[in-house]
């Protein structure tokens, strides 16, 4: 069976799934943005991770909402993808020495994980499509459109601030 605890043998079962990796990973972004709000010296880079905390609370709960349309139980499997991006992101900024290099290692990561949970949207909204699953596109586009201004607010900050002082 490979990495995954069932087969995937429908379209279904591969939107279930990644839902689930969705739901994890966002879990583990909610566990470790407190860190990073508590290491970031700049004042904007640090607001844009305590706004995205919050934003990333209410993806959780609408990750929950697509479960429930779907009339499923709530469950989450590991992500080996996001494990791996907040690792790589933790030992880089355990290696920086200097606190404004440490913030554009932190936001370097952060887009990574932005980037990452847009690909994950972006397919179950494909997905969701495909199936007949109207009732969550909804939910998933709103969150997308949450993780791509996200992303955009983290690039604004790296061009005008971070990036710069950290240069």
């Amino acid at each position: 069976m490979g990495l995954f605890s069932t087969p995937i043998k429908t379209l279904d079962d591969l939107f279930v799934h990644t839902l689930e990796d969705i739901y994890y990973a966002e879990n583990q972004i909610v566990k470790n943005l407190p860190t990073m709000i508590g290491k970031a010296s700049n004042p904007a880079l640090r607001g844009a991770f305590e706004h995205h905390l919050e934003e990333t609370k209410e993806h959780v709960r609408r990750i929950e909402g697509v479960f429930r349309a779907l009339s499923l139980e709530v469950t989450s499997t590991d992500c080996p993808a996001i494990d791996g991006i907040l690792k790589e992101a933790k030992e880089i900024i355990s290696d920086c020495g200097d606190a404004e290099v440490c913030d554009a290692a932190m936001l370097s990561a952060a887009q990574a994980v932005e980037h990452y949970e847009m690909t994950r949207y972006g397919t179950l909204i494909a997905f969701a499509r495909q199936l007949g699953h109207d009732e969550c596109i909804r939910l998933l586009d709103k969150t997308l459109g949450e993780e791509k201004a996200a992303d955009q607010k983290l690039t604004q900050i790296a061009d005008t601030q971070v990036n710069r002082r950290a240069a």
